[in-house]
C-alpha cells in the first residue's frame, strides 16, 4: 500500500506532520478531514521494495544446518542480483521522465485496443514498469479505479508527472466513454510535443551556444585585450586613440563591474514585477493572449490548442453528445485563458439562441477557413465536417512548422551576426591596428 507524508493543521492551529499508509490520496484526505485536520500538503513517499526482515539473535541459520546434514543443498533464500540491488538503491531517488509517461500511454492504449478493462490493463503495465517511483503512482491510480473512481481524479494529484492537457484528455475520454480514442490522441500529443521540442533544440542550442560564446569573448576582450593595447600605445608614446565605440563599450563594462548591484537589482525587479503581473487574473489573460500573438510561435500555439479542442469535440460528437455538452466537456483540454473565454462565450451564445461559431470568428485568431467549415457543418453534418476540419488543422500545423523551421535559423543568425559585427568593431578592430603597426608612426612623431 502506498505511503504518504502529510502536514496538517488542527482546530487549535497546531501544525502536525505524520507518515501513514493509505489506499490513495483521496482516502487519506477524507480521513484527515473526518478527524478535524486541515491538510496542507500530502506527498507520496517514493515506492521501494520492502525491507528484508533481520534475523533474530541466537537463532541458527536453517540453511547452514542443511549444509551439515545433507550434501544436497537447497537454497532457502532468494538471491538478489547485482542489477536488482542497483535498481532498488536508485529507486529511492528515481525521477519520472517524459519517456516513462510515453511508454505508459502507448502500452495502455494498446491494451485498451485489445479490449482490456482499466483494472486489468493497469495491473499488466504495473508488473512491467521498471521505474519504482512511477510504479507507486500507477498503483495509487489502480487503487482509485478499483474503488470505482475515474483515472483522471487520481492523476490530478500528480500534476508534476501528468501534464494538465494530458489529464484532461483522459478526462474527456472517460466522461465521453471513448478512453481508447483519447489515449490515441494522448500518444500523438506526446510524440508531436517530443518531436517539436527536438527540432527546436537542434535549431536553437547550437546558435545559442555561439551567441553566448561571442558575448563572453566580447566582455573578456574588452577587459583584457583593450587595456593591453592601450598600454602598448602609452609605452610607445603614440598619440593614436582607440576607436570611439571601443572606448564607449569599455566604459560601459567598467561601470557595470563597479556598480554591479544596480543592474542586478534592476533585472531582478523587472523579473519579479513580470512574474507578479502574470500571476494576476488580468496579467495571466494578457500573457496568454501574447502567446497567441507572439512572433514566429504564436500562430503555432493557437493552432495546436484549437486543434486539440476540435479533436476532443469530435470524440464527444461521435459518442452521441449534443453540441453544447460536447463543447462543455471538450473545453477541459484547454489551458489558455483566451481560448477558454472564447469557448465560454460560445456556450453562452447557445443558451440565448445565437451562433456558437461567432465568438471564434470575431476573435480574429481562427482562420476564416475554419469558421466557414464549421458553418457549413452546421447546415449539413457537423460530425463529418469536424473530421475534415481536424484533417485540415493537421495539415495547417505541418505547414506552420515548416515555416518556423525555415525562419527561426534566420532570426537566430541575425542576432549572432549583430553580436559578431559588434565584436569585430570593439575588440578585433584595435587588435588589427596594433598588428598593422600604424601607431608607430605617431610614436615616432611622423
Amino acid at each position: 500500500m502506498p505511503t504518504y507524508v502529510y502536514r496538517a493543521v488542527t482546530n487549535t492551529g497546531l501544525m502536525v506532520r505524520n507518515k501513514v499508509e493509505s489506499a490513495n490520496k483521496q482516502t487519506l484526505l477524507r480521513i484527515l478531514k473526518d478527524n478535524d485536520l486541515m491538510p496542507i500538503t500530502i506527498e507520496q513517499v517514493s515506492y521501494s521494495a520492502k525491507k528484508k526482515k533481520t534475523k533474530k539473535k541466537n537463532v541458527k541459520d536453517i540453511e547452514e544446518i542443511m549444509k551439515n546434514v545433507n550434501t544436497t543443498q537447497v537454497s532457502t533464500q532468494k538471491t538478489t542480483t547485482t542489477k536488482e540491488k542497483i535498481n532498488m538503491y536508485l529507486s529511492k531517488t528515481e525521477k519520472i521522465t517524459s519517456r516513462d509517461l510515453v511508454i505508459f500511454t502507448q502500452n495502455f492504449y494498446l491494451l485498451k485496443k485489445a479490449n482490456f478493462n482499466n483494472i486489468h490493463a493497469l495491473k499488466t503495465i504495473i508488473d512491467s514498469t521498471e521505474n519504482y517511483s512511477f510504479k507507486g503512482i500507477l498503483e495509487d491510480i489502480l487503487t482509485g479505479v478499483e474503488a470505482g473512481e475515474n483515472m483522471y481524479t487520481t492523476m490530478e494529484y500528480y500534476s508534476d508527472v501528468f501534464p494538465f492537457i494530458y489529464i484532461n484528455m483522459i478526462k474527456v475520454g472517460e466522461l465521453s466513454g471513448s478512453l481508447t480514442n483519447s489515449l490515441e490522441q494522448a500518444v500523438r500529443y506526446l510524440d508531436s510535443t517530443a518531436a517539436l521540442n527536438k527540432k527546436l533544440k537542434n535549431i536553437l542550442i547550437p546558435n545559442i551556444v555561439q551567441f553566448v560564446l561571442l558575448i563572453v569573448m566580447l566582455f573578456v576582450g574588452t577587459l583584457v585585450a583593450i587595456p593591453a593595447i592601450q598600454n602598448v600605445y602609452d609605452e610607445m608614446g603614440s598619440t593614436d586613440e582607440l576607436p570611439a565605440v571601443t572606448l564607449w563599450f569599455q566604459g560601459v563594462v567598467n561601470g557595470m563591474i563597479k556598480y554591479w548591484y544596480l543592474p542586478t537589482i534592476l533585472i531582478l525587479g523587472i523579473v519579479a514585477a513580470i512574474i507578479f503581473y502574470i500571476n494576476t487574473p488580468k496579467g495571466k489573460y494578457n500573457f496568454h493572449y501574447f502567446k497567441y500573438k507572439m512572433p514566429i510561435f504564436g500562430q503555432l500555439i493557437f493552432a495546436l490548442d484549437f486543434s486539440r479542442f476540435l479533436k476532443a469535440m469530435l470524440l464527444n460528437l461521435e459518442n452521441g453528445m449534443r453540441i453544447q455538452e460536447a463543447i462543455e466537456v471538450s473545453k477541459n483540454v484547454i489551458g489558455n485563458y483566451v481560448l477558454l473565454s472564447i469557448i465560454e462565450t460560445s456556450i453562452n451564445n447557445m443558451l440565448i439562441g445565437d451562433s456558437w461559431i461567432e465568438p471564434f470568428e470575431k476573435s480574429g485568431l481562427a482562420k476564416s477557413m475554419i469558421t466557414e467549415m464549421l458553418k457549413i457543418g452546421m447546415q449539413t453534418d457537423l460530425t463529418e465536417m469536424m473530421a475534415k476540419l481536424v484533417e485540415y488543422m493537421e495539415i495547417d500545423i505541418d505547414n506552420i512548422m515548416q515555416k518556423i523551421v525555415k525562419i527561426l535559423p534566420e532570426v537566430v543568425y541575425l542576432f549572432v551576426g549583430v553580436v559578431l559585427i559588434f565584436f569585430v568593431l570593439v575588440v578585433l578592430g584595435p587588435c588589427i591596428q596594433v598588428y598593422m603597426g600604424g601607431f608607430l608612426f605617431s610614436a615616432a612623431g611622423l
